[in-house]
C-alpha cells in the first residue's frame, strides 16, 4: 500500500537513501554493472550478485572472506535452470515446493554461470524466488543472481536495517530494503536429491521448526547440539523440535543468536526443560551453555548421538549398527572419534570397530592443512624412509603451505613425543589425508573442503579398490589403514590418475562397511544399519554403502528430515537424554 507500506528503499553503502523512482530497476542496474547488493529477505539479508559475472562473484569472495566455500544462486523459472543444470522430475517438485530450498543440481558444462560461483564443484545450488521481492526482482531483470547469506564468514545472518548497514559494510554497494521487521533469522535450506530421494544438507527456512514425530512420548528436554553446524531440539510429547541451523558457535555473535533461539522456541512451544543434554566436548560454546543452565544435565557421546537421531527420525528405536563417520567427536576415552561403529539403542551403545588411531599434528593446524594428515598416515604406517620418497608427491600442488624440511622435521617430532598430536580415528581426516595425498587440497578454507574437491574427482566407473584388514583388540575390532594408504601410494607412483585412486578409495570405505557390518552381525549384532555423521554427505559413498549393505540384507536407515552432519546432532541428543534418570 503507497499509504501503509510496507516501503521498498534503495541506499547507499552507509544507508543513507538514494532518491530513485524505481528502487528495483535501480537496484537491478547496479547489479547488471557488477555491483554487490544487500537485498532483505524473509528470515535475513542475502548478498546478490550477478552469477555471470567473474569478477563480481570473485569480489564478492574477497569481501566476504569466503575464497572457496560454494555460493547458491537464484533463477527466474524452471526453464532457466534447466538451462544450467540437468533436473530429474524429483528435484523439479522439489525446486516449487512451498519450502522452496536450495537444490543441489548437476552442472551443465554449457552453463554460462561462472565457475567461480562454486569452483572445483559438479553440483550448483540453485533456488527460485520465494518472496514477493525477489519475483519482482526476478521478473524484471531475468538474471541469474548468487544469493548468498548476509554475513562475513563464520557469523550469524543480518536481519535488521541498522544492524546491516554496520555488518554488511565493506561488502554491499548498496542495500535494497524494506520496513517489514524480522523476528528472527533464518537462513536458507539446503537440499539433494539422491535416488529418487530427498535429503536435508541444512534445515532451515520452510523446514525448521516443523517437528519430528518421536516413537516414544518425551520429557520437556533441551538438547544444544554441538559446536559446527549447530542446531538445538526442544522436545515435547511425542514431539521433537529441531530448531533452524544456527551456524558453527564459534564467536560470541553466534552464541547470542542461539541463546536468543532457544528462548523463543521455548517460549513458543511452552516447554520449560527439566533436562539439558551436552555434547562431552569440554570447549564447545554449546556445552558450556548448557553446563552453565540450572537443573539437571546430561553430556552425550557425539557418535551415539549422530546414531541415535537417525533411529529417532526413522521412528525406530533399535538396536542397530551404526556407521557414524565424520570429521571429530570426543569420545568416552578422550581420544576424538569419527570411524565408528557403534551397536546401540536409544539407551545405551557398545563400541564394536573403529578405524585405527593416528595423530593428529598440531591438532586445529591439522584440519586447515590436510597435508599434516597426510604426512601423519604416511610416517606413522609406513615409517619415515616411505615418506621422504614420496613427500614430493603430495607437495607439488601445497602452493605456500609446502612444508619444508624444517617444517616436516618439527611435525614429525610432534607426533613422536605426542605433543600437540591427539590420536582420531576419524574417518573425514582419512579424507583429508588422501585428498592432500592426491595433490588436490594441501589448505582448507572451509570445513569439509578437502573431502568434497576428492568426491568431486572420483571416477563413479572405477570398480577397483584397495586392501584393508582388521584385528581384534579386546572386544573390538581395529580397522588397519596400512595396505589402503601403500595402495594409494603404488598408484600415484604408477602414475595412476588422480580420479581412478578416488574411486577406489570410495570403494575400500564401501567394502569396510559392508565386511565390519557383517561380521558384526554374524557376532549376534543387529539387521538394522544406521548411517550418519558428515562423511555420509557423500553421494558416491551414501549411494554405494547403502546398495552394499542393503546387498547383504541389512536394513538400512537414512537421514532425510534432518541432516546427517551435526546439523542432526541435538536430535540425538534429546532422544539419549530423555532414558537417562
Amino acid at each position: 500500500c503507497p499509504v501503509c507500506g510496507p516501503r521498498l528503499q534503495l541506499t547507499d553503502p552507509d544507508g543513507k537513501p538514494i532518491p530513485v523512482p524505481d528502487p528495483i530497476s535501480s537496484a537491478i542496474r547496479l547489479l547488471r554493472d557488477g555491483r554487490i547488493l544487500a537485498i532483505k529477505g524473509l528470515g535475513g539479508f542475502l548478498l546478490a550478485c550477478d552469477a555471470r559475472d567473474a569478477p563480481a562473484v570473485e569480489a564478492l569472495r574477497r569481501r566476504k572472506y569466503r575464497p572457496d566455500k560454494p555460493f547458491a544462486i537464484m533463477l527466474s523459472d524452471l526453464s532457466s535452470i534447466k538451462e544450467h543444470c540437468h533436473v530429474h522430475p524429483e528435484e523439479e517438485k522439489l525446486l516449487l515446493s512451498p519450502e522452496s530450498p536450495i537444490v543441489l543440481l548437476l552442472w551443465r558444462n554449457d552453463s554460462s554461470i561462472a565457475r567461480a560461483v562454486a569452483p572445483g564443484q559438479k553440483y550448483l545450488g540453485v533456488m527460485l524466488p520465494y518472496t514477493p521481492l525477489h519475483h519482482l526482482l526476478m521478473k524484471e531483470s531475468g538474471m541469474a543472481l548468487v544469493m548468498t547469506s548476509g554475513n562475513r564468514s563464520e557469523e550469524p545472518i543480518a536481519k535488521d536495517n541498522e544492524e546491516a548497514f554496520v555488518r554488511l559494510k565493506g561488502i554491499a554497494d548498496a542495500f535494497l530494503i524494506h520496513d517489514r521487521g524480522i523476528f528472527v533469522q533464518y537462513d536458507d535450506s539446503v537440499t539433494a536429491v539422491i535416488r529418487g530421494q530427498n535429503y536435508v544438507l541444512r534445515r532451515a527456512r520452510g523446514y525448521a521448526p516443523f517437528p519430528i514425530r518421536l516413537p516414544f512420548p518425551a520429557r520437556p528436554i533441551l538438547a544444544c547440539g554441538g559446536e559446527l553446524k549447530n542446531t538445538f531440539c526442544v522436545t515435547r510429547d511425542d514431539y521433537a523440535f529441531v530448531s533452524q541451523h544456527i551456524g558453527d558457535m564459534e564467536n560470541l555473535e553466534t552464541l547470542d543468536h542461539f541463546q536468543r533461539t532457544v528462548e523463543i522456541y521455548k517460549k513458543l512451544f511452552r516447554i520449560q526443560p527439566e533436562v539439558v543434554a551436552y555434547d562431552l566436548h569440554p570447549e564447545y560454546l554449546s556445552t558450556k551453555y548448557a553446563l552453565g543452565l540450572p537443573g539437571k544435565k546430561a553430556g552425550i557421546q557425539h557418535h551415539f548421538a549422530h546414531l541415535a537421531g537417525c533411529l529417532a527420525e526413522n521412528g525406530e528405536e533399535g538396536p542397530a549398527i551404526g556407521l557414524s563417520f565424520d570429521g571429530l567427536g570426543f569420545g568416552t576415552d578422550g581420544a576424538l572419534w569419527g570411524g565408528e561403529f557403534l551397536v546401540g539403542d536409544f539407551r545405551s551403545f557398545r563400541r564394536k570397530a573403529h578405524f585405527e588411531y593416528l595423530p593428529v599434528p598440531g591438532g586445529e593446524a591439522a584440519i586447515r592443512h590436510p597435508w599434516r594428515m597426510a604426512l601423519s598416515y604416511v610416517y606413522c604406517l609406513l615409517g619415515k624412509e616411505r615418506l621422504l620418497k614420496v613427500l614430493p608427491l603430495f607437495t607439488r600442488a601445497a602452493q605456500a603451505s609446502e612444508p619444508g624440511e624444517e617444517r616436516v622435521r618439527i611435525l614429525l617430532q610432534q607426533i613422536d613425543k605426542r605433543m600437540n598430536s591427539p590420536v582420531t580415528s576419524s574417518c573425514g581426516r582419512l579424507f583429508d589425508g588422501v585428498s592432500a595425498l592426491l595433490g588436490l587440497c594441501s589448505s582448507v578454507s572451509f570445513e569439509g573442503q578437502a573431502a568434497m574437491e576428492l568426491e568431486m574427482i572420483a571416477d563413479w566407473e572405477e570398480n577397483g579398490e584397495y586392501e584393508f584388514f582388521t584385528e581384534r583388540e579386546g572386544e573390538k575390532e581395529i580397522i588397519r589403514l596400512r595396505h589402503l594408504i601403500e595402495g594409494v601410494l603404488l598408484d600415484l607412483e604408477k602414475g595412476i590418475s588422480p580420479p581412478i585412486i578416488a574411486g577406489k578409495f570410495h570403494n575400500t570405505l564401501v567394502r569396510i562397511g559392508g565386511a565390519v557390518s557383517r561380521k558384526i552381525r554374524a557376532e549376534g549384532g543387529p539387521e538394522k544399519v544406521a548411517l550418519s555423521g558428515g562423511v555420509f554427505q557423500n553421494r558416491l559413498l551414501l549411494e554405494r554403502m547403502k546398495g552394499e549393505l542393503e546387498g547383504a540384507g541389512f536394513k538400512v536407515l537414512v537421514h532425510r528430515q534432518v541432516p546427517c552432519n551435526d546439523g542432526g546432532l541435538s536430535l540425538g541428543q534429546a532422544v539419549i537424554a530423555n532414558f537417562i534418570n
